[in-house]
């Protein structure tokens, strides 16, 4: 309930849409990746303090946000890749600055760069602390290793990996091969060797059932991402750091909108979502794409919330909640026992309108709540007995 209601007030600041920002707060309700959101899992807090960060960040926060996505990073190691909201939020304070120098009396070049550098530095190396420490942690534990010592690795943790049939780090006082790296990682010795992660790895036939599973997020996240681009070429080139010069722009670009899916502010989630989605793919095991997008990113629901308006445009008429309500109470005969307020509120929610629609709703509509239903109600009965999924 916390994220949903900290993902629909960033929708209201980012989208300048309440409409879309409702809609797409009550789909991540029903997030594909639920189970992994109710469930103990570390998705549901990320998820959170990732979208707790950006809104922070919407609003000016900057140094709020950087603790946010340092706790992120703390709950998730993907986490360390929001430093980008960050590094672009400062560059483009200083494209402005440059551009406005010539107007308004500004300090000299060299200093704001100065500054730039030194205050991108100073966020990134607060995002990458907790990652840094861990490995540091790892490091210091099982590349020293120590019987005596107070940081020996303890036996139940040694009898544990012993079980499992694991490797034993620095077992009779050899090293492993990533202490003697350059940049001693331990995050990606374990997910080469334990996980067989890497590019291009998963490619197989065998992982083809996987790539099914997976197929839904990735023609979502893709379609979001070629969807805004083709609607903002020119923003997009200038990667929304140079301002149109004045009387350009009269053309195709002079129409676009300033709210909703398609608005300049939405770019940098766009591209963010781009670089997970391209990154899990590539390089990852590719089935738990559908969670590490669902939890990391609000353009799913933001470009799910946009297709079901765009294609249902019914959907907020006024008077299509009263004919929602009697089509209702027509068909299955509840008027004479569901109160007025029940109705309410039901005919209030825009999901339950639509499924209440069914018949009359557009492909489109039937592909994106069918994904989100279907992945919602088969995540929890899969997963809960310990079947596969993503």
């Amino acid at each position: 309930m916390a994220t949903s209601a900290v993902l629909y007030e960033l929708g209201c600041v980012v989208l300048q849409c309440r409409r879309t920002a409702f809609f797409s707060a009550v789909l991540f309700c029903l997030t594909p990746a639920n189970v992994f959101m109710a469930a103990a899992y570390s998705e549901s807090m990320f998820a959170f303090l990732v979208f707790s960060a950006m809104l922070q960040l919407e609003k000016g926060q900057s140094w709020t946000s950087g603790l946010l996505f340092c706790l992120a990073a703390g709950v998730r190691s993907n986490g360390v890749i929001n430093a980008g909201f960050l590094f672009y939020s400062q560059s483009k304070d200083l494209a402005l600055q440059l551009q406005a120098g010539t107007v308004i009396k500004q300090p000299p070049t060299w200093r704001r760069l100065l500054c730039f550098a030194a205050s991108v530095a100073l966020v990134s190396a607060g995002v990458f602390l907790p990652f840094a420490l861990f490995q540091f942690c790892a490091y210091w534990t099982f590349c020293n290793p120590d019987a005596s010592s107070e940081h020996a690795v303890p036996r139940l943790l040694l009898q544990l990996a012993v079980d499992k049939g694991y490797r034993l780090a620095a077992a009779n006082g050899v090293k492993p091969s990533w202490c003697s790296q350059g940049l001693p990682v331990a995050y990606s010795y374990i997910q080469d060797v334990y996980w067989n992660v890497g590019f291009l790895r998963y490619f197989e036939p065998k992982q083809v059932p996987n790539f099914l599973l997976a197929a839904p997020v990735t023609v979502l996240g893709s379609w979001a991402a070629w969807f805004y681009l083709t609607a903002n070429p020119h923003y997009c080139l200038r990667l929304g750091l140079v301002r149109r010069a004045k009387g350009e722009g009269k053309g195709e670009e002079s129409d676009k909108p300033e709210v909703g899916f398609c608005c300049s502010s939405v770019f940098v989630y766009v591209v963010h979502a781009t670089a997970l989605l391209a990154f899990g793919i590539l390089c990852m095991h590719v089935q738990v794409v559908t969670r590490f997008l669902g939890s990391s990113t609000p353009v799913l629901y933001w470009f799910s919330a946009h297709l079901l308006q765009d294609y249902e445009p019914w959907l907020w008429k006024e008077g299509a909640a009263t004919q929602t309500e009697a089509s209702l109470s027509e068909k299955f005969n509840v008027g004479s026992f569901c109160p007025g307020s029940f109705r309410k509120g039901i005919s209030g929610n825009p999901i339950v309108r639509l499924l209440l629609n069914w018949r009359i709703s557009s492909p489109v509509t039937k592909c994106i709540l069918g994904y989100f239903l279907s992945y919602w109600l088969l995540g929890l009965i899969l997963h809960c007995n310990f079947l596969p999924w993503t």
